[in-house]
């Protein structure tokens, strides 16, 4: 698709990849979408009630939203200004299956009342406890859940073509760096930079190459939890080209690029 917000700019992008597939020979069991992880649901399920050739070929058949249980509560606590939608809020109230994630990395007690917290923003959705994602399919596919008079009962403007308004300060970071890493720079920069920004940073990955070692390594990292482990060995010849991108509030690109320049190897 093309660059932009799935919920906002590329919606009639979405609607022509929509439309593609079904002219397609081949037939689909389902279409699966994901959006960001600042995606408003609602524009995105409009889509499949206000365009008559979709409407007419495709049901929606849930909204499935992923939650992690370490960092959603300070994002549901979040004071958004006026107009601003808090994302985290919306996706959890449009969401027909809820998967809490990461329970291994709350106690009990936590899990309980963050879905104590669930429930009270959508007392409908059903809930599913895992670790890994790890989700049996058929708890979220083909599962019917998706009910157009519950959502209208809650948002009666569902339906109409409404602006709205995200938050200017959430924006993403993306770098692109040819060379191999020093471990040990790597390693103190990204202390440096989660103890000093981690609150700030949603999320990241990417793929690293790091000095003396023929395996690609893969990042991941919320906040300031992040792991790294090895991938699929680079090819001969492949240009060993590091690709990182960030999700936050207040990113400083030129610092950001600055200081992972400053990772490579001597």
């Amino acid at each position: 698709m093309n660059n932009g917000c799935i919920c906002c700019t590329v919606r009639g992008d979405l609607i022509r990849i929509l439309g593609n597939l079904m002219r397609r020979r081949d037939r689909f069991d389902h279409i699966l979408i994901e959006t960001t992880g600042l995606a408003d649901p609602a524009p995105v399920a409009q889509t499949f009630f206000v365009d008559d050739e979709i409407r007419s070929q495709l049901r929606l058949d849930a909204i499935v939203t992923l939650v992690d249980a370490k960092h959603l509560p300070q994002h549901l606590d979040e004071i958004k200004p006026d107009g601003v939608e808090n994302e985290a809020v919306e996706q959890v109230a449009f969401a027909d299956r809820i998967v809490m994630n990461k329970v291994d990395l709350v106690t009990d007690r936590e899990a309980d009342d963050l879905e104590t917290r669930l429930r009270s923003v959508n007392a409908l959705a059903v809930v599913h406890r895992t670790a890994y994602g790890k989700v049996d399919l058929d708890a979220i596919l083909n599962v019917g859940a998706f009910d157009l008079d519950r959502v209208l009962e809650m948002d009666p403007r569902f339906l109409d073509d409404t602006e709205h308004q995200h938050d200017q300060s959430v924006t993403s970071v993306g770098i692109e760096l040819d060379g191999d890493l020093d471990p040990t720079k790597l390693n103190d920069w990204l202390g440096t930079l989660l103890a000093e920004h981690g609150v700030d940073i949603f999320r990241m990955k990417g793929i690293l190459a790091l000095t003396g070692d023929d395996q690609r390594y893969v990042f991941q990292g919320v906040h300031m939890l992040f792991d790294a482990q090895p991938d699929q060995p680079w090819k001969p010849g492949e240009a060993r080209t590091n690709r990182l991108v960030f999700i936050g509030r207040n990113l400083d690109r030129d610092a950001l690029t600055a200081s992972f320049t400053a990772c490579l190897a001597d």
